[in-house]
């Protein structure tokens, strides 16, 4: 049976897409490898985000010439946030390369096979619901490579979903670079709190979880929406990136400091118990230490579940690029970098200190060696023993050690 090596980095999007890709490929008569050598298709799923990531790219596309030499026979495709609109351009930096096609597409050889759902699905698995981003936000190069917002109509969602559920999903996570900006284009405009309503009732569902969230267009609708249904979690991711207003009207952000802590009120007050995770970006241009003061004054202040922090780094194309000098010195960025990810684990530690001895409710989602790994409904990482088979089951465990970052307990039966 010939072979297929699926190799992605980035978003959650990127995983979704590569695991519907594979879908198609195992259909087709493909199996799953473990190695670029013993593939007869490699397919890389690119990010370019950040500096780091398509660093990362390159090196893996470098790595596979020597291969792609040897075996010419093999198919080599790269999809992902690395291909833009000058495919020509890349074609001639990586020659080795067969195919390239932009992200969320399907490429030719692949276009007219089978349907793309999993025959089985993870516990908790990916919709897409909206491609794209009107945003367009100083920094972020994704609406250059996935282009405008564009919704899925809902009863095709829901179909997927059901389909899912029914291959023995329990957890469904609607995926988009907005969320928010779900159904604004299409007749009628259903929006995300109706998409929630929707699914809440699915036979099998026992989760419903949706990201990313953008500050300016989160709507008090949807805040209800995550109140009111059962199976919607208590968890929200809500990017704030920083905490000073010069800094965020240069990103382009549309909203102030002030705006966005006045919605995390809001939430806090209509969720009780939410879980809200965000994002930062340290070293902006023109991020004076004073400015960064503002953002670690305001993760201190607000204690979020989760902080994903990143480094700027300049993507060609882009706004900030082309206009503001990265002019923050390496070394500071790493520090302030460091001093958020301290404060975090800070954080972090006593709130995960403050459950021990209590008891959770997991959804099981796979096992990790001789332990059982799952999450709460606030996201939080739970790992037990237990001999039986609890994969894709709503489990109690009495937590008995935390760390920053995850929680071990014993099964309560």
């Amino acid at each position: 049976m010939p072979g297929y090596y699926m190799w992605t980095i980035g978003c959650q999007m990127n995983h979704a897409e590569s695991e519907r890709l594979g879908s198609r490929l195992e259909k087709l008569g493909y199996r799953a490898v473990a190695s670029s050598e013993e593939a007869d298709i490699i397919v890389l799923n690119s990010c370019v985000v950040r500096q780091s990531a398509e660093n990362r790219v390159v090196h893996k596309l470098r790595a596979l010439e020597p291969l792609k030499k040897a075996k010419p026979e093999t198919l080599l495709a790269v999809t992902g946030c690395l291909v833009n609109s000058r495919q020509d351009a890349l074609r001639r930096r990586f020659p080795h390369v067969d195919h390239f096609f932009p992200p969320g597409a399907c490429p030719p050889w692949l276009d007219a096979g089978p349907g793309a759902l999993p025959e089985h699905p993870a516990v908790s698995a990916f919709v897409t619901i909206i491609q794209g981003c009107n945003n367009f936000c100083s920094y972020c190069i994704v609406p250059y490579r996935r282009g405008r917002e564009r919704s899925r109509p809902p009863d095709e969602i829901v179909s997927e979903a059901r389909e899912l559920l029914g291959r023995g999903a329990r957890e469904i996570v609607l995926l988009g670079q907005n969320v928010d900006s779900y159904g604004h284009d299409l007749p009628g405009g259903p929006d995300l709190a109706y998409l929630l309503e929707e699914l809440n009732g699915l036979d099998g569902l026992l989760r419903l979880r949706f990201l990313t969230n953008h500050p300016k267009d989160m709507s008090p609708r949807l805040v209800a929406a995550v109140a009111r249904l059962d199976k919607v979690c208590e968890h929200l991711t809500l990017p704030v990136q920083s905490g000073d207003d010069d800094i965020l009207r240069a990103m382009q952000r549309g909203y102030t400091v002030d705006q966005y802590r006045r919605l995390v009120n809001s939430i806090r007050a209509a969720v009780p118990g939410v879980a809200l995770s965000t994002d930062i970006i340290v070293g902006f241009p023109g991020e004076s230490r004073q400015q960064f003061q503002k953002t670690y004054d305001l993760l201190s202040g607000l204690k979020f579940a989760t902080v994903h922090v990143a480094a700027y780094s300049p993507r060609q194309g882009t706004l900030a690029a082309r206009e503001l000098e990265d002019n923050v010195p390496p070394g500071e960025k790493k520090e302030r970098l460091r001093q958020i990810e301290q404060l975090q684990r800070e954080i972090a530690t006593a709130a995960n200190a403050g459950l021990m001895g209590s008891e959770l409710e997991v959804l099981v989602e796979d096992r990790v060696k001789d332990k059982w790994r799952g999450r709460t409904r606030s996201d939080k990482l739970v790992f037990f023993r237990d001999r039986h088979d609890r994969r894709g089951q709503l489990v109690k465990v009495r937590i008995e050690k935390t760390s920053p970052w995850s929680l071990q307990g014993e099964l309560v039966t």
